[in-house]
């Protein structure tokens, strides 16, 4: 096969060096055959695509159109499916080519145009999940989730770490990251997470209660439609691949911290998309954004409950105790992202600290319980614990010399 630079050089030889055919061959090692094709080729030679030969899958090409002219998005191997029952024995692969090549007839194409965004109007939310579970104590590691928010306008960004999808976790993170973009936008913007959507593109009572305090209108985008939220989308790319990269964390605050950090440092960047400094643009764009209210929507799961004869109250898979001379009382129990506390309904006592633990199958036993329900104990069987005498460490010595 004779290439575009060897029929130059040949050419060369002839036209410019004026040397013979004879030599040419001696020189290039071409047979002179090919160098008078070369020679009489007005132009360089080009190798186009073979002929098509004839394939397996010829016979069933109209059957193939039928199926998708009936349901555009009808799977490859359903396909294969139903052209074997009609005799097709060929393979997967040049199935799926042609199906690559002939699906885009049949789908309604969708076209997207660019999006300009007021200061102030959004503020879009989404659930980023780290590629790394992460270390949360006692030897264990925990699927984790990051609430993210980002103004469409400045495309100032925040994040706040959770554990789980349910209200209470993804009203914290929103507290938190709104608490940290500033200012309050119009509108919220969401897809359809389970705790945000209650189903037909209407909000979760929770959700709407929630806006309706801070107050914020809300979106809630239709199923399958990401791109409504493409700069959220495009920063998710960006927190794996150049937050989470290369990075260790101790425990979820180490994480938290880290991310705040990483998030400051790029807010102070210049976008590449609105080639301005995103902190800059977000001064110019909270002066447009209301500022948030003085205190924000309560995001503490509470839930009232009756002390049993076993004191403990189980959450988020450990169990933590409860002060036992309330047995049988009912309490308001709160958990936050950093403590558990339960009251009493009837008098207001405190009968319960702990500080939350995200690590699972753990028992957590206040000091101060275990007396009581020692105490307790012992007036219930008539049993007094025995008393042990302290003896000061002067008598010691003198027993026994230096």
């Amino acid at each position: 096969m004779l290439g575009v630079e060897q029929w130059a050089e040949i050419r060369r030889l002839k036209h410019v060096e004026r040397l013979t055919q004879r030599e040419i061959s001696r020189r290039t090692g071409i047979h002179r055959d090919t160098i008078r094709r070369a020679l009489s080729s007005p132009g360089p030679p080009s190798y186009g695509p073979r002929p098509p030969q004839a394939s397996k899958l010829d016979d069933y090409r109209g059957e193939i159109e039928r199926l998708l002219s009936e349901e555009a998005t009808l799977s490859g191997v359903r396909i294969r499916e139903q052209i074997a029952e009609l005799g097709y024995a060929g393979g997967k692969t040049i199935l799926d080519d042609y199906l690559r090549e002939l699906r885009p007839r049949y789908l309604r194409p969708r076209t997207f145009q660019r999006t300009n965004y007021r200061p102030g109007e959004l503020c879009q939310f989404d659930l980023c999940e780290p590629r790394r579970e992460i270390p949360v104590g006692w030897g264990q590691l925990r699927r984790g989730f990051i609430v993210t928010a980002e103004l469409p306008y400045s495309r100032a960004f925040a994040g706040a770490l959770v554990f789980s999808k349910q209200w209470a976790d993804i009203a914290w993170g929103m507290n938190r990251c709104l608490t940290r973009l500033g200012a309050l936008p119009k509108k919220l913007v969401w897809d359809r997470e389970g705790a945000i959507h209650a189903g037909g593109g209407r909000p979760t009572q929770d959700f709407a209660a929630y806006c309706g305090q801070l107050p914020a209108g809300w979106v809630i985008l239709d199923p399958g439609d990401c791109q409504a939220k493409g700069a959220l989308e495009r920063t998710h790319r960006f927190v794996h691949g150049n937050f989470e990269a290369g990075r260790s964390f101790a425990n979820p605050l180490d994480f938290q911290a880290q991310l705040d950090q990483w998030s400051d440092r790029i807010n102070e960047r210049v976008h590449r998309t609105t080639r301005a400094v995103v902190a800059e643009r977000l001064e110019l764009e909270r002066e447009q954004m209301r500022p948030l209210p003085a205190k924000l929507p309560d995001a503490d799961c509470r839930w009232v409950a009756r002390i049993a004869p076993q004191p403990y109250l189980r959450f988020d898979r450990n169990d933590y105790s409860l002060d036992p001379r309330l047995v049988g009382r009912r309490v308001e129990i709160a958990a936050t992202q950093r403590e558990i506390t339960a009251v009493a309904l009837d008098t207001g006592e405190l009968c319960a600290r702990h500080a939350r633990v995200f690590a699972g199958a753990l028992t957590f036993t206040d000091p101060a319980h275990q007396q009581a329900l020692d105490q307790l104990r012992s007036e219930r069987t008539g049993r007094r614990a025995p008393e042990v005498e302290i003896r000061p460490l002067e008598r010691y010595d003198r027993l026994i010399p230096a």
